[in-house]
């Protein structure tokens, strides 16, 4: 979710009350719009993040600093011109409005005292960071606004600085209580409670609208016309006690996650109970703690996410390609099982060469192959002569005894490549990091499937990337690992267990290779029984009941010359039939 202004009110409350009498240290620009200012307090320094990408405009704490670019743009020039050494008197947050105002005590080019001003507004597409002085007078803007960009308000060196347009919306924090419960009261068309709370009030999120409907009505969407009194009056009250807990400073950051998966959802300022059981409301020490947490992990995710779906498509491609070509070579597979025919008109053709005249279009024959020896007429070509005919015949079937040999050979061939590629979507599907997807990569160049970037020198000389594979215990302490991808797979079963570990893997199902380490130990039933739970849970067969998981030692697998990464074969071993329990699995995880 962008940053509401209820939120963000927190947030600048927060930084102002730390950062109040600090002086600015340093100024960097990591990023075209981004800005991180290093302020030294009189115990220690912190640092403060000022995004206004479109994307994710944000300002909080962050514990370390981002790269500093050999050469700073000429907006971070300025502001270190202008800034360097400022001391920040204040903090501010606007009229609800999704912007902050960082007022700096500085002296200009004379030596003289002066105020400068930084004001941050985080408004989506419309985000921007500009410096003006005491006159009001823009010095200049990380994103300058010209006429032709925007006709309503220019951001350029030289004018004078305006407050973006205001929102024809009332400000919860100027209105009485009698105010808000007069609207509520009001408020009679089919707009529901939620939507009808977004574009009345301003700095309200679309999370909060919803909370708030829900609380004050059981239910989000429920019109403003089918309202009763009765829930008139709680949503009147529910947004009197909200507007206490904004003026009382009573608001707490609450990360919002996905009880599936612990995946981020959303932030906000208080307990959102509208989605029941199904996120998590994790309380973080700070705001700017939230924030970061919050913009990190999506960062990171949507990096993965970009990362996973150019790989995924690719594979996908190679697959469909693997696909129509083992489609074709079957086909032309079935043909070649009628060749018989040909060697049969070829040898019809031969024995009856004694009456058939040259440049004969047919002859007819009787067919001594069938029992009844019925007559039967053969087509010729007239440009060949009666013997060439046969020949002609015999070198068709000679050509389709080949290609049955050549295209089962390229058959097994294909279908083991189109199983490398969809073990490479299940590895790509189970990547938890940026690492772990680089050593994928890494597994695709050095296989083909996509083209090094790098020369073939550099490539040589770069350090293989080292992925972690999924580490469990078992609940009687035994140690177990799981691969993430191919390479893992091969490094765990080739050359990490010992030969009296335990190996697991699903039955013709693709899947992690998981090895239990025995350490000299005879395993337990139990932990038997968990490391094949684990295996079942990384395979395509995950969510299903009764997943058939092979299991053998070490020592009895082995990889054929030539194989594709994390292919192996196995010929002693034995099945176990198990069904994972995600939770069960979750809590045996060390890493």
């Amino acid at each position: 979710m962008p940053l509401d202004a209820v939120c963000l009110l927190a947030t600048v409350r927060e930084i102002s009350t730390r950062m109040a009498g600090g002086r600015i240290d340093k100024i960097y620009q990591p990023e075209r719009d981004e800005l991180v200012l290093s302020v030294r307090l009189m115990r220690g320094g912190v640092k403060l993040l000022l995004s206004v990408g479109a994307g994710a405009p944000r300002m909080h704490f962050i514990e370390t600093g981002r790269e500093n670019p050999a050469a700073p743009p000429m907006f971070c020039m300025l502001l270190r011109k202008h800034l360097q050494g400022a001391k920040i008197v204040s903090v501010t947050s606007p009229d609800m409005e999704r912007m902050a105002i960082i007022e700096c005590d500085t002296v200009d080019e004379m030596g003289i005292p002066s105020k400068k001003y930084l004001a941050v507004e985080m408004m989506g597409k419309y985000s921007n960071i500009i410096l003006y002085g005491e006159d009001g007078r823009i010095l200049d803007a990380i994103k300058r606004v010209d006429g032709d960009t925007s006709g309503k308000r220019q951001v350029l060196p030289g004018l004078f600085y305006r407050m973006p347009p205001p929102q024809d919306k009332v400000n919860l924090l100027e209105v009485s209580q009698a105010g808000i419960a007069a609207a509520i009261k009001n408020a009679d068309d089919d707009t529901a409670a939620d939507r009808w709370l977004l574009s009345h009030f301003k700095g309200l999120s679309p999370l909060l609208c919803r909370e708030l409907a829900c609380r004050a009505c059981g239910e989000t969407a429920k019109p403003m016309c089918d309202l009763t009194d009765g829930e008139r009056s709680s949503l009147a009250d529910v947004l009197a006690d909200f507007v206490q807990m904004i003026e009382d400073n009573r608001m707490k950051p609450y990360l919002l996650t996905h009880a599936e998966d612990d995946s981020v959802f959303d932030f906000t300022v208080m307990p959102v109970t509208q989605y029941g059981d199904l996120m998590h409301n994790q309380q973080t020490d700070s705001f700017s703690q939230l924030l970061a947490e919050f913009y990190e992990k999506k960062s990171s995710m949507e990096h993965i996410r970009r990362r996973a779906q150019n790989m995924t498509h690719t594979i996908q491609n190679a697959r469909d390609r693997m696909r129509r070509k083992l489609a074709a070579q079957r086909q032309e597979l079935s043909r070649s099982q009628n060749r018989d025919k040909y060697k049969r008109r070829g040898d019809l053709i031969t024995a009856n060469l004694y009456q058939i005249e040259p440049g004969a279009r047919k002859v007819r024959v009787i067919d001594y192959y069938d029992p009844a020896c019925p007559e039967v007429e053969l087509d010729l070509d007239i440009r060949l002569s009666p013997q060439q005919n046969a020949q002609k015949q015999f070198k068709l079937y000679t050509k389709a005894k080949n290609a049955e040999e050549k295209l089962t050979e390229q058959i097994a061939q294909g279908e083991q490549e189109l199983a490398y590629l969809d073990s490479v979507l299940e590895s790509i599907s189970e990547a938890e990091n940026l690492t772990d997807l680089a050593q994928i990569n890494e597994e695709l160049v050095n296989t083909g499937y996509l083209s090094a970037k790098q020369d073939k020198k550099k490539r040589r000389r770069a350090k293989p990337v080292q992925g972690k594979p999924f580490h469990y215990r078992t609940s009687d302490g035994f140690d177990v690992f799981a691969g993430k991808n191919n390479t893992q797979n091969d490094l765990l079963t080739l050359k990490t267990a010992f030969k009296s570990d335990m190996w697991f893997h699903t039955q013709k199902i693709h899947g992690s290779h998981v090895i239990l380490v025995c350490d000299g130990r005879d395993p337990t039933n139990e932990a038997m029984t968990e490391a094949a739970e684990i295996a079942a849970w990384h395979s395509q067969a995950r969510g299903s009941a009764q997943i058939p998981v092979d299991y053998s030692q070490v020592r009895n697998i082995k990889k054929p010359n030539g194989a594709k990464p994390g292919m192996v074969i196995y010929h002693v071993y034995q099945t176990a039939f198990v069904t994972p329990d995600e939770k069960k699995i979750e809590k045996m995880r060390i890493e």
